[in-house]
């Protein structure tokens, strides 16, 4: 018989939470179904995993999103400009299937288009994915058809990367995949999904955090370089990632990552940029010289001053607001008295990003709702900021009704619709403050305060800080002792402050 200093110490294995345990919205919104979970329920002996559930369960809430969509698909796309506004259902979609050359077999970035728009403003990833969706569009019937075939089949695959986001975000936080289901059932998630493209770096963004989290930091960076290669924001992980890396030592993982997104980002992008380089920079140049836009505060700002600020000065102000909000994050990472989550620090970089941005297209909060679910998993944070979305995606279509009508009574006025940008504003403000305060205070977070430490940081979930500053260092040396008992045990309970 092996002696208790032989016998190994089996840590039992860490208990899935569940929300209607937890959090209050949850279990008050469980009522719908039979209420929160009991203590005798036989969980995980069902074919109805989380998982299962919360894919099936976003690919309804977007199949409801396409059918709030069907007054433009029967007319309101091509019969008057404000209706596809009054219904709240405009799309880009079938809009640019003629007017970006897809009807007349144009190839993307290679043949210049006619009128002002010489050559397709999307990054190469995504003017593929666009460019996929007109191959598969049956080219039969008049234009009006085609447009409504195109975004069909746009449709169908930009559901595949709904469904995609859902699953990753549920497996993305092991002990957590009901969390998943905030994304699925997002209202503003299933309003915006098909009015652009950028469900495509949406899902690749979470298939990266998704990798990180599994300590696989080369699949990782790939897959944030081909999201880059569709959109510009995702680039913006590696700077928390860095600063989050330096603070633990994990050097070989971040430079794992990065080589791994450079060198997804080339592969798309370097053929493109050496055989027609006018229309591959003609995302960057139309980025740079892009006035100010919908939904940003500059437009507020514009429309109320007899002296609007020039495009030069908003570029330049813009861009240093974001090197700000880097420096601003670094130093919270730094001082923090426990090593922020790797979400936590993705959402607040991105979200710098959107709010001091020129322009805040609608379908942008879809860049910002996996983040936002993985920073701060509470329903009720989630969903005042989501109230705060829908008022805006509804603000900017009755504004452009406004516009376009002609009717002073139709609509919503320009002062109203600078109510609904500053709604969507302090909604986005709103969620970065209590992630701040999260970070802050460990013991508010709801992640650490089930017991884990950072579920979404792979190799830098548990792992010891090398770099600290300020007070933050004696926090930790105070902390680490009752820190690694809690990791060797398995012992759940409140995190070490």
């Amino acid at each position: 018989m092996p002696s208790a200093e032989t016998t190994p110490v089996r840590v039992a294995e860490p208990e899935t939470v569940r929300p209607t345990r937890e959090d209050e919205i949850a279990a008050a919104g469980s009522e719908l179904i039979g209420g929160p979970v009991g203590r005798r329920a036989l969980l995980g002996t069902s074919w109805w995993t989380p998982v299962r559930v919360i894919a099936l369960v976003a690919i309804g809430m977007f199949a409801l999103g396409l059918v709030q969509k069907a007054p433009c698909y029967n007319g309101a796309w091509f019969f008057g400009a404000s209706s596809q506004y009054t219904h709240a259902c405009y799309s880009d979609i079938p809009h640019l299937y003629q007017g970006r050359g897809f009807a007349d077999g144009l190839v993307p970035y290679f043949d210049k288009l006619p009128g002002d728009m010489d050559y397709l403003e999307y990054p190469v990833l995504t003017g593929v994915f666009m460019e996929v969706a007109a191959w598969l569009t049956p080219g039969s019937g008049g234009i009006q058809q085609q447009e409504q075939w195109y975004w069909f089949v746009n449709a169908a695959m930009l559901m595949i990367c709904a469904a995609v986001i859902a699953v990753c975000v549920a497996r993305t936080h092991r002990r957590r995949p009901w969390d998943g289901l905030l994304v699925a059932l997002a209202p503003a998630f299933a309003l915006t999904a098909t009015i652009n493209w950028d469900l495509l770096a949406v899902a690749l963004t979470a298939a990266a955090m998704l990798m990180w989290s599994r300590s696989r930091p080369v699949a990782f960076g790939v897959l944030l370089g081909l999201a880059t290669a569709a959109k510009l924001y995702p680039v913006f992980l590696l700077g928390p990632l860095l600063v989050l890396c330096w603070r633990a030592g994990k050097w070989r993982a971040f430079f794992q990552a990065t080589g791994g997104a450079v060198a997804a980002w080339l592969v798309v992008n370097l053929p493109v940029m050496l055989f027609a380089f006018p229309g591959w920079s003609k995302f960057y140049t139309f980025s740079h010289d892009r006035s100010v836009d919908f939904g940003s505060f500059w437009l507020i700002w514009a429309q109320n001053s007899s002296n609007p600020p020039s495009i030069d000065f908003v570029n330049t102000t813009a861009s240093a607001l974001v090197v700000l909000s880097f420096v601003g994050i670094a130093a919270l990472a730094f001082f923090a008295p426990r090593r922020p989550r790797f979400a936590q620090l993705a959402f607040l970089m991105v979200a710098a990003f959107i709010l001091t941005n020129k322009v805040y297209s609608p379908q942008y909060v879809l860049w910002l709702v996996p983040l936002a679910v993985l920073a701060r998993p509470k329903w009720r944070d989630f969903l005042v900021w989501q109230a705060c979305e829908v008022a805006y995606f509804l603000g900017i279509w009755m504004y452009l009704a406004y516009t376009t009508s002609g009717d002073a009574h139709k609509g919503l006025p320009t002062n109203g619709y600078h109510w609904a940008i500053a709604l969507h504003l302090l909604g986005t403000l709103y969620l970065c403050a209590v992630v701040v305060r999260d970070i802050l205070m460990p013991e508010r977070d709801v992640v650490r305060r089930a017991g884990d430490d950072d579920p979404s940081g792979g190799v830098l979930d548990g792992a010891p800080d090398v770099f600290v500053l300020g007070g933050a260092a004696q926090d930790r040396r105070a902390a680490e002792p009752a820190e690694a008992l809690r990791l060797e045990w398995g012992v759940q309970g409140e995190p070490t402050p």
